[in-house]
């Protein structure tokens, strides 16, 4: 093993611990704040791992597409609905836990078998791919045009529901009693005791 894989597998070492890490912070955590912060993480270390598979293009759209913009999408979303309300304890959570560990060991299991059943050696056939930029480019535009471009109407759309759903506290309710009254801009009438008393006057001098 030379110095360069020596870097290789000490940076894989690192990034995948970071990225588990995260990652269980964010399951785990109870802060629904710290939570995003934290899958911001699990995508930086996503992105550094596809940076040592020679995938520029991956890792930087990882970067820019999930981390600033899904990412803060979630930050903005949680900060502007700002509710603030206490979790209920559940009836036999235990049960939904249990399902859910359950759930990760199979996952974990199955990733396993994947791993260490898939071949990961490289002959000396294989050629490094320069950069990939170049044909995702192509296919984005050529091939998934469609699905690139309703990918950003989902994120708009998200974004919008952010905003209806911040903006919903400021939004007074109309009660039957309030849409009765008179509005401020129409001028009351006048009463009509004034009135006859002045007309009294004017009649008696």
């Amino acid at each position: 093993m030379n110095l360069a894989e020596g870097v290789q597998v000490v940076s894989f070492g690192l990034l995948a611990v970071m990225m588990i890490g995260a990652a269980l912070g964010v399951v785990l955590l109870q802060n629904i704040v710290y939570s995003a912060f934290l899958l911001g993480g699990v995508f930086m270390s996503m992105a550094g791992l596809y940076l040592l598979l020679n995938a520029d293009f991956v890792a930087a759209a990882q970067v820019l597409i999930y981390v600033g913009s899904v990412n803060v999408l979630i930050l903005f979303g949680i900060m502007l609905v700002n509710k603030q309300q206490n979790f209920r304890t559940l009836p036999k959570a235990w049960i939904r836990q249990v399902a859910t560990a359950v759930v990760c060991v199979g996952l974990f299991g199955l990733l396993s078998v994947m791993v260490l059943s898939t071949p990961w050696a490289v002959t000396a056939e294989t050629t490094a791919i320069e950069s990939s930029a170049i044909a995702i480019g192509e296919h984005f535009f050529t091939d998934f045009l469609l699905p690139f471009e309703l990918v950003s109407v989902f994120l708009l759309m998200a974004m919008v529901g952010a905003i209806v759903l911040a903006r919903r506290d400021f939004i007074p309710d109309l009660s039957p009693t309030d849409s009765d009254e008179t509005p401020v801009w129409t001028l009351r009438e006048r009463p009509r005791e004034l009135l006859s008393v002045s007309g009294r006057k004017e009649t008696s001098e």
